[in-house]
Order: structure tokens, then sequence, then C-alpha cells
């Protein structure tokens, strides 16, 4: 018990810190966003009016899945004459991109599209269960203080795509075209437009001052734009459950398995999501049954036991497919005339349901930036005006990106008995419940995006393990164990703090954006 008060003395403290900080850092963002503003108010102001060529847009943006419509919709909404370009305007159907966090949900009103979460029979998320060796633990988003209607949705990927879509066609000045997007248009270093084919096969070049790049995870045009390091960590294995409730309704279930963690949620009054995942880049033949065989036997006998005739029903269906997970750290080059967004430009592993977040955040405060020129010609100054963009997404991005990368690491099944103490402590510290689950929940759904606050968090729950270890009196052995429980702590966040950047997660307003850039034009 003492052990524990010092332990909750050690926490408070480092939470004023966390305070502290934050009121800083919201006061210098403030400020930076200020005088970026006012500079390039005066800039525009110097500059002559000329009326913009009808067939010209101010806006080029390639792919109009959830990044792309929402960017199309509120550049539109403020007066851009935009174009979107986007390979196949059907109705998609993905395995991920179901499940908006609060945060996220919060950053769609911003945007005036939290109406396209109506009429698709989504699903209100109140916050997650956890299982772990036959016990559980809820753990609710802390959503007081927020309107009634704010919570995580989960629905089916393609119905809030194409809501989107229709909401930014709805408005005159945004043109959704169906067509494939060959190449950049470059000049001497600065992208004045794209290259692309029609539905009908046709080659055409579109212009304008500015392209911005949001076509996924598969991006062919990200090269030319980042220093693209794409990790494949595991794979998901996806089902749809019919007809089931999960123990805790309306809530995202994460299983601590072994190997690795299975997910289940809602995507509709009567759907379950199933995501299993599968450490490596191959999985199981689907063809031949190994999949089936593997599903039924490892996997079926870790999931709750009101899951398991629909589990099996869903294996027997064959209805089985399996996505490959992908993570790649935001490393831009400074490109006149282009930008990238989404998840051509920032991947995360979808553990934690935080890729349309980010997105979401980083659209809001793109449209911020923008908001004050009028005049987007001059390419040079526009990319030096929009090096701040990068600075100033990182404290929700990579809040959500570290978060991310190191539960996964935690979450899953492990040899060595360090990793697996780490493993248990996390569950233990976050069933604790009060500030030992409000501080990683609020996180993990984008309502409290502080990367310091994660730093802290992720080695009080070391922490509390070494404390667990020592009770009721330490032991060679448990102070050994306690010992490599820290080192294996360090070793799985900061080298994804590392990609991320140290001192912009840390210090977001003190670093400039492109610091390491060296990217030639």
């Amino acid at each position: 018990m003492d052990c524990m008060l010092v332990m909750g003395g050690i926490i408070a403290c480092l939470s004023v810190l966390v305070s502290m900080y934050s009121l800083r850092g919201k006061k210098n963002r403030r400020a930076l966003v200020k005088s970026f503003k006012d500079k390039t108010l005066r800039s525009s102001k110097k500059e002559n009016c000329q009326s913009e060529i009808a067939t010209t847009p101010d806006i080029l943006i390639v792919g109009a899945g959830v990044a792309g419509s929402a960017l199309a919709y509120a550049l539109g909404k403020d007066g851009r004459q935009v174009h979107v370009i986007e390979r196949d305007l059907s109705e998609p159907d993905r395995i991920v991109g179901e499940l908006l966090q609060p945060g996220g949900y919060l950053k769609l009103i911003e945007l005036g599209l939290e109406d396209c979460v109506e009429e698709i029979d989504a699903q209100q998320i109140f916050g997650y269960a956890i299982y772990k060796d036959g016990k559980s633990t809820k753990l609710p988003y802390p959503l007081e203080g927020f309107q009634s209607n704010v919570a995580g949705r989960s629905f089916h990927n393609g119905r809030f795509i194409q809501r989107m879509r229709e909401k930014a066609a709805s408005l005159p000045n945004v043109r959704l075209e169906q067509g494939t997007v060959t190449s950049l248009l470059e000049q001497e270093g600065t992208v004045q437009g794209v290259n692309y084919k029609t539905r009908n096969g046709q080659e055409m070049t579109a212009y304008a001052p500015l392209t911005i790049v949001c076509d996924g995870c598969f991006s062919n045009l990200r090269r030319s734009l980042c220093n693209p390091k794409v990790d494949i960590p595991s794979c998901f294995v996806a089902m749809v459950l019919e007809n089931c409730e999960l123990p805790y309704a309306n809530h995202g279930h994460v299983i601590l398995a072994d190997p690795s963690p299975i997910l289940f949620y809602p995507i509709s009054s009567t759907e379950v999501r199933c995501l299993v995942d599968i450490p490596g880049q191959k999985v199981p033949a689907i063809s031949n049954g190994e999949l089936a065989k593997y599903l039924k036997s490892k996997v079926a006998q870790q999931i709750p036991s009101e899951l398991y005739d629909a589990f099996i029903s869903a294996i027997e269906k064959g209805s089985i497919r399996t996505m490959p997970n992908r993570s790649m750290p935001a490393s831009p080059y400074p490109t006149p005339g282009a930008l990238l967004l989404g998840d051509a430009f920032n991947m995360r592993h979808p553990l934690t349901g935080g890729g349309m977040t980010v997105a979401l955040s980083d659209i809001v405060l793109l449209r911020e930036l923008l908001k004050p020129l009028r005049n987007l010609n001059d390419a040079s100054a526009l990319c030096k005006y929009l090096e701040s963009f990068y600075t100033l997404r990182k404290p929700m991005a990579s809040t959500i990106n570290t978060l991310a990368g190191a539960l996964y690491k935690v979450f899953s099944a492990s040899t060595d008995i360090a990793r697996n103490e780490m493993r248990q402590a996390c569950f233990d510290y976050l069933s604790l419940g009060g500030v030992f689950s409000n501080g990683p929940i609020a996180l993990l759904s984008g309502l409290n995006p502080r990367p310091l606050n994660l730093v802290l968090h992720f080695f009080a729950v070391a922490i509390y393990g070494l404390g667990r270890l020592a009770l009721p009196f330490p032991s060679p052995k448990s102070i050994f164990i306690g010992s490599k429980l820290i080192l294996t702590a360090s070793s799985i966040i900061f080298p994804i703090m590392k990609a991320e950047g140290v001192v912009q997660v840390l210090f977001p307003i003190t670093k400039p954006a492109y610091y390491k850039a060296t990217h030639a034009y």
C-alpha cells in the first residue's frame, strides 16, 4: 500500500508538470499561428488582385477518400475553387477506417461534416473493454464536459466516404472528377498540377497554384514529396460477425491474445467487425483452408464466449479478408506548389483507430492556415509559410502515432519475461480507473493530445510494474526483471519518438519544421 501511495504521489506531481507545459504550449501555439497569419495577410495585401481563369482552380486535390473529401468541403466552404480527382468514385469497400475516435468527431463538427455519420447506421462508441487471461476491464472515454452527442462513431467506411463526397460535391465551387493521376507536373522544382487519365482513358493535365495529394496508403506520388519509410509490422485478418451482441454494448473490445491483439467493434446495428492481428507480413493461405484452421484452433479459444458462435459462423461463411498494417512517420520534403495529407503522408498501426482523427485534425489546421491567403500563386512563399503546418500538427499526430506503435508492442505477447510483465502492468494500470485510465484513454481518443503526457503515463506504467515486482519484498530476481522492464519500456517508446522527431514531439513550438530536410529544388 505504501508503494502504491508513493507511486500515486509521483504520478500526481508529473500531472502538474504536464498541465503547466500544456498551458505554455497553447499560448506559444496561438502566438505562432497569429504571427504566420499576420505576416501572410500583410504580404497578400501588397499583391495585385487578378481575376482567376475560370478553368483554373485555386486548389487541386488528388484523392477523395476521408482526407480528400473533407478537405474539399472545408476549402470549398471558404470560397476556394477546388478540383478533386479520384480514381474510383464508387463506394469503397475497406476493412479499416471504420472507427472514428471522439477527438476526430470533434474535428468533424469543426468542419461542419458531423451529419456525415447520420443515415449510415453508424454506432456511437463510448469507450473500450480490454480482456486478458479471462479478466476484463471497462475503459470509458472521459466525455465529461462535452455535449451529449460527442462520442466515438463506428460505421461502414464506404458509406461514410460517400456521404462526405456528396457534401463536397454539393458545393458549386467544388468539382469531383473520376480519373487516375499518373504524375505530378513539375517545372523547375515547383509543382504546377498533375497529369491524369479520365475514366474514358483520355490523357489530361490539370493546373492549380497548390496541389494537395491525399491518395491514400498506396500513394504513387508520395516519393517526390516525402521520404517514405513504410514499415509493415503485421497484417489484419478481417471478418464480419452478424446478429451477435458485444459483452459491453457500444464499446470497442481489445483482447490481449497470443500472439497479438484481436479487435471487435460494431459497424452497424447488426454487424460487428472482427480484426485478428497476425505479426509479420504473411498470413496463412486462405485458398487451402490454412487460415480458417488457424482461426478455429488458435484464435477462437481466446475470444469472449459471447462471441464464439458468431466467430465460428463467420469463418465457415468464408468471407475472410486480409490487409497489411502499415506505419510511416511523417518526413516531408519542402516542395513548392504541393502538399501531402492523410495516409499518403503519415500512417500508424491501426490498433488504436487514430488515422481519421489525425487526418481531420490536419485538415482543420490547414484550413486555418490557408484561410487568410487569397492569392496562392507565389509557390515559394506559400511553401515557406506552410512549414508551420508540419510543426503545429505534431501534438495531435505524434501523440496518436506514438501511442499506436507503443501499445501494439506492449499488447503483443512475447517470450521475453520483461515484455510480458510490461503487458500485465499496462492491463493492471488501466484497471485502476480514475486518472490511471482516463489519462491514457484521453490520449488514445484524441481528446487530450499531449505528447509529454503520453511519455509520463507510459513510464508510470513501467514504474507501476516495477512496484508490483517489488511487493511484498524485493528479491534479486524481481529487481533484475524490474530493471529489464524499465529498459524494455525505453526500447519501445524512444525509437518511435525518434522516428517522429523527439524535439518536435516534446517541444513542437520550438523547432523549425524543416530542420532536417535535404530535398533540393
